[in-house]
């Protein structure tokens, strides 16, 4: 995909190709196979096919992010909201987490191996007020997504900074990206700098253009 020093022409052409493609799979229910698995019967969730590799998708843009430019916001309904430099989050505790990753493309990936900090660790410390029942994520390449509070608080629920025991790339979302395995991973947003917590619900980007506002891979919530 293209990075930020390309001519924005271009990084406009292929984001409204990519928007149509997308759009029209929600239209037409591409991939859907009738057939949840509300039990979680099988570990490869209905419709999907296991991958080796990692999948590249994003917008069109894969920002640069220099280490010393990174922030991350994490507010909202919280009583005490933090605004981490990327040294400021790595020095939070830090965490090894394994999950599979499902992408709503028809692709699965078993087995990653994550570095990063729990959204358990998050919430202590940021304290969300009762009140503050959803969570939306804004990233760097203006890219906005959301899911419910209990989503959130998930013990495999992470912001991640490593994956396979090295930096995550910048393709993949690095230098700090969200990690939510158990929905479509279009759930988990890459470059991630603000966390908001809110009482109000505020669908994302693809939530806007046709698909789920919860995304269960196991109950095919592929679009609305």
């Amino acid at each position: 995909m293209a990075n930020e020093d390309d001519k924005p022409g271009l990084l406009g052409q292929i984001k409204d190709k990519l928007i149509r493609s997308k759009e029209d799979w929600a239209k037409h229910g591409r991939l859907l196979t009738g057939r949840p698995d509300f039990g979680h019967v099988n570990r490869l969730p209905p419709g999907q096919k296991e991958v080796t590799n990692w999948p590249v998708l994003d917008l069109g843009l894969q920002p640069h992010i220099r280490p010393q430019d990174y922030r991350l916001e994490i507010g909202g309904l919280v009583e005490q909201p933090v605004f981490w430099t990327l040294e400021e989050f790595m020095a939070q505790p830090q965490e090894d987490f394994f999950s599979d990753i499902h992408c709503v493309t028809q692709w699965s990936r078993y087995d990653n191996h994550w570095r990063g900090v729990s959204a358990r660790r998050l919430i202590e410390l940021v304290r969300p007020k009762p009140e503050a029942r959803h969570v939306l994520f804004t990233a760097r390449d203006g890219y906005t997504t959301n899911v419910k509070r209990e989503v959130f608080v998930e013990p495999n629920v992470l912001l991640a900074h490593m994956w396979e025991g090295k930096p995550i790339p910048r393709e993949h979302g690095g230098p700090v990206r969200v990690v939510i395995p158990d929905w479509y991973f279009w759930k988990s947003p890459k470059w991630v700098t603000r966390i908001e917590f809110a009482v109000e619900d505020k669908p994302g980007f693809w939530e806007l253009r046709g698909y789920h506002n919860e995304g269960d891979p196991w109950k095919e919530e592929r679009y609305s």
